[in-house]
């Protein structure tokens, strides 16, 4: 066996060989990873491309994205770059990466910038980092580039930092299977210099950056996440390096720690400890327990202490395990340098000294066998270690079965039959294996205590049927009594080891089941989205796996309250309240079976998670005595860990959705106080000071100039009247009192009115309208619809220069209509293209600011989408400017006239 061992451990891992073999069938990935644009990873994957040119490899530009930087654009004269493919999309023209010309070109190495680029719509694959994939199964080696806010699993943490949510995301699996991962990085000092000196973006927009997403602590955030997601990347290929190859470790490059477990009083003691020591040391820790063939003769009571341990190991963030082991300190050394594991905690030995001679230490085989982990033995043993079970639990009831025992003489009397079949027509010497074949079999059906009964029949037997003199108990021969004393040994012997084996076998069978069932409740718990769901199927797994009654209490307004039963029963006496109150507050068990207020009806179990009680399960049963045994104790507490979890998590989603609630309507209240104060008082300062004038000297001022104060009051009145018709058209939508008046109309007719109400506003520019006569009728309240164009009007002239041409085109879109509005001024930033559409949100904060509440485009999205049509914003692609895009069914048959008396 210890050959085999040491074969074993030099033996690379399978797993680590299968992938390495993988990766050689397929291209290499290198990504550049930064923490935030502008960090310089295009650039950096440039350089790298040239070197790679340098060295006579054939590279080609997929696809870079250079942003007007002149250092970039040095950087890509000299390769060659496959031509891109235009796609038509919405009357627009998209330049993408074009995957066919580059397969058909097959380089050996292809640049491919913006991982994370969603593509146009019509595109063979809707995210470009699945072109990159396509690319590295075709043999093609890829460089990429990429931001940690792209990351999925970092999406939501991102977003708490930096308080924008990101759309475009990647999965992790794409870092995982990425060959190399180099950070580019730079301080956040020096990146907010390249922002103020204009080589990242355009100085208005970077200004905006600054103030917003480029902060310093913003950039410190997103650089820790951008070097731990790369060190994490790092440590996972050096440990499939190590597999791959056999090299035994630990290699020192970064800490972790292993915690062995077993049914010891200090085993909190030491989950506490390493999850001390990996706290300083910033290290991943994981606690393992290995099972022994002796660990099926434990008491109930170590059993339940090893569970709470591994509970509570991962309650502290432990990685847990069992793994079955014959040797503990041999297997347990060789899985730490699998997995590259610096450190081993164990706890001090606690057996005589005279086991240790026999019995072995395990602690002291790893102190002398570990060779460069270090080993922490700790005593860890403290009154508060002993783990209390407050609920008594039944014992496991094993009642008798005489079947086994019956089988067991069938077995004997067969023996006995076929012994004297073979003394009488063969000549064997040594009938007894007739009868330890029995014995064999006897355990295997019934168990040790059959097999000892089959043991001591079949000696009986084999000496009164076969042994000189025969028909009597009596041994003459001394040789015919070693053979039986030796037979009767090995028969115990091979029952006894038939017997365990089987026993494992059963438990294992056993733990399969468990598991299957917590692994279904958990799958059945991840695709719940409400806590009733929750609680309906916590209560119906307990009761159907425990074959009991169930009740769950969560707190309500300071008190509990039964939200579900299964069998449903809400009724709760004094005494289960209170029970149920008890274990809320203390967070223990209390009511039947407890220590605790035992005469209550139910045994009252907290829900627990590592923010302490959430919750309280109430069981309860006709039968007499305790509801539940050890093995069923430790299933409930597996199956209450889960759902604690699940009800936590339902709870922290409505809690954050609260949160952003609390602070959306905050960011209203501000947005429309500093929005009153301003977009009130600048037009009554308007109105006030023109009134007042003429009131003063009218008769005094000529024509032309009183001519000119009555336009300020009128525009200034109408643009105040503007102002409170959106305000009170955003209390309709937030009040879902919108209501639209449907009626088929023309889009050219709606157009054309609100073109001529917005004259004054568009009378500095130019206006196109391309609406097709055979455009069909849509289906809208004609007043909406054309405040909604109105609005977007307003807004292209508000943000484009004077002189600029303002184009609205209609067009037929399969079986919708489309209206777009172009305009010709600066564009919107990427990252507020769906943001412009949230109430009192501007794009623009400049030195110069544009009048306006920032409700128009929120007014429009609410009043399309209240008409069953959506609107988009994108920037256009010829040039500078905004493009809005609204999509309304189309009434493709004619309408029916109806007759007017």
């Amino acid at each position: 066996m210890a050959d085999d061992s040491r074969d074993n451990e030099s033996r690379p891992s399978p797993d680590a060989l299968l992938e390495r073999a993988e990766q050689e069938t397929r291209g290499r990935l290198k990504i550049f990873l930064g923490a935030a644009p502008g960090v310089g990873k295009t650039y950096e994957m440039l350089m790298s491309g040239r070197a790679r040119k340098a060295d006579g490899i054939d590279v080609v530009i997929g696809i870079v994205e250079t942003h007007g930087r002149k250092e970039t654009e040095a950087l890509v004269d000299g390769f060659e770059i496959v031509p891109r493919k235009r796609i038509d999309y919405r009357g627009q023209t998209i330049d993408e990466m074009d995957l066919d010309a580059i397969i058909a070109r097959r380089p050996a190495l292809v640049l491919v910038d913006e991982l994370a680029h969603t593509n146009a719509a019509g595109s063979r694959h809707p995210k470009r980092y699945l072109d990159v994939q396509e690319l590295l199964s075709q043999g093609i080696d890829v460089y990429s580039t990429l931001n940690i806010q792209h990351v999925e699993s970092l999406n939501d943490v991102v977003a708490q930092i930096t308080r924008i949510q990101v759309r475009e995301t990647v999965p992790d699996s794409i870092i995982d299977r990425a060959d190399d991962v180099e950070i580019i990085d730079i301080t956040p000092s020096d990146l907010i210099k390249r922002l103020r000196d204009g080589k990242v973006y355009v100085p208005a927009t970077a200004r905006r950056a600054i103030e917003n997403y480029f902060s310093p602590g913003n950039l410190t955030a997103l650089r820790e996440l951008a070097l731990r997601r790369t060190a994490q990347r790092v440590d996972e290929q050096l440990l499939n390096h190590m597999q791959a190859h056999a090299i035994p470790g630990p290699w020192a490059a970064g800490d972790r720690l292993l915690v062995c477990l077993n049914q010891g009083r200090n085993g909190a003691g030491l989950v506490r400890y390493a999850r001390r020591q990996a706290d300083r040391l910033r290290a991943p820790w994981a606690v393992i327990h290995m099972e022994t063939p002796q660990s099926a003769h434990l008491s109930e009571r170590d059993k339940d202490r090893i569970a709470a341990n591994m509970r509570l190991a991962e309650t502290l963030g432990a990685e847990t395990l069992v793994l079955p082991a014959l040797h503990p300190s041999r297997e347990l050394i060789a899985y730490a340098n699998a997995n590259n594991f610096t450190h081993i905690v164990v706890g001090k030995p606690s057996k005589p000294r005279w086991r240790h001679l026999w019995q072995g230490s395990v602690t002291h085989e790893l102190i002398r066998n570990a060779g460069n982990i270090s080993v922490h033995v700790i005593s860890g043993l403290s009154k508060e270690d002993e783990t209390a079970n407050m609920v008594k639990t039944a014992p496991p009831v094993r009642p008798f079965k005489i079947k086994p025992y019956l089988e067991s003489t069938l077995f004997v009397g067969l023996a006995i039959i076929v012994g004297i079949a073979i003394d009488q027509t063969l000549d064997v010497r040594n009938l007894a294996l007739v009868f330890l074949m029995a014995v064999l079999a006897a355990a295997v059906r019934g168990g040790l205590g059959a097999g000892f009964y089959a043991s001591l029949l079949g000696a009986l037997s084999f000496n009164f049927f076969f042994l000189e003199p025969r028909y009597t108990l009596t041994v003459r021969d001394p040789e015919s009594l070693v053979a039986l004393i030796f037979y009767f040994g090995v028969a115990l012997v091979a029952s006894n080891l038939t017997a365990t084996v089987q026993r494992q076998a059963e438990a294992a069978r056993s733990r399969a089941r468990a598991t299957e069932d917590l692994y279904l409740f958990s799958k059945k718990l991840a695709g719940t989205g409400t806590l009733d769901d929750v609680l309906w199927a916590t209560a119906y797994q307990i009761a159907s796996m425990l074959k009991l009654r169930v009740v769950i209490l969560l707190p309500e307004n300071d008190t509990l309250a039964v939200k579900v039963g299964y069998p449903p029963d809400d009724t709760l006496v004094d005494a289960d309240i209170a029970a149920a109150q008890w274990a809320w507050e203390h967070n223990r068990a209390a009511g039947r079976g407890a220590d605790t207020l035992p005469g209550a009806k139910r045994l009252y179990i907290p829900l627990k998670t590592g923010r302490g009680a959430i919750g309280v399960i109430g069981l309860d049963s006709d039968k007499q005595g305790p509801l539940l045994t050890p093995e069923q104790q430790r299933l409930l507490n597996a199956l209450a860990d889960q759902a604690s979890l699940a009800i936590e998590r339902i709870q922290l989603v409505s809690d954050v959705d609260k949160a952003n609630l609390a602070a959306e309507a905050d960011r209203l209240r501000t947005a429309l106080l500093t929005s009153i104060s301003h977009d009130l008082k600048t037009p009554l300062a308007a109105i006030l000071g023109s009134a007042g004038a003429m009131k003063e000297f009218g008769d005094e001022l000529p024509a032309e100039a009183r001519g000119e104060l009555l336009s300020t009051v009128i525009d200034e009145s109408e643009r105040l009247s503007r102002f409170i018709s959106n305000l009170l058209d955003m209390t309709r939508l937030g009040a879902g009192a919108m209501q639209p008046n449907y009626a088929l109309h023309f889009p050219g007719d709606i157009i054309g009115t609100a073109l001529a109400r917005a004259a004054k506003i568009t009378v500095d520019h130019e206006i196109a309208v391309t609406i097709p006569p055979d455009l069909p009728m849509i289906k809208v309240d004609p007043v909406l619809f054309e405040q909604v164009l109105f609005n977007l009007i307003d807004n292209a002239a508000k943000y484009s220069p004077e002189k600029t041409k303002i184009q609205i085109s209609g067009w037929k879109d399969g079986g919708r209509i489309a209206i777009s509005i172009k305009d010709e001024g600066p564009g919107i930033p990427d990252n507020d293209l769906e943001r412009i559409f949230d109430s009192f949100y501007r794009v623009q904060k400049v030195d110069h600011v544009r009048a306006g509440t920032g409700l128009g485009l929120s007014i429009c999205r609410g009043f399309v989408e209240a008409m069953s049509g959506t609107i988009t914003a994108q920037n256009r692609l010829d040039r500078s400017g905004a493009i809005f895009t609204i999509s309304m069914p189309a009434q493709i048959s004619a309408p029916v006239m109806e007759e007017q008396e």
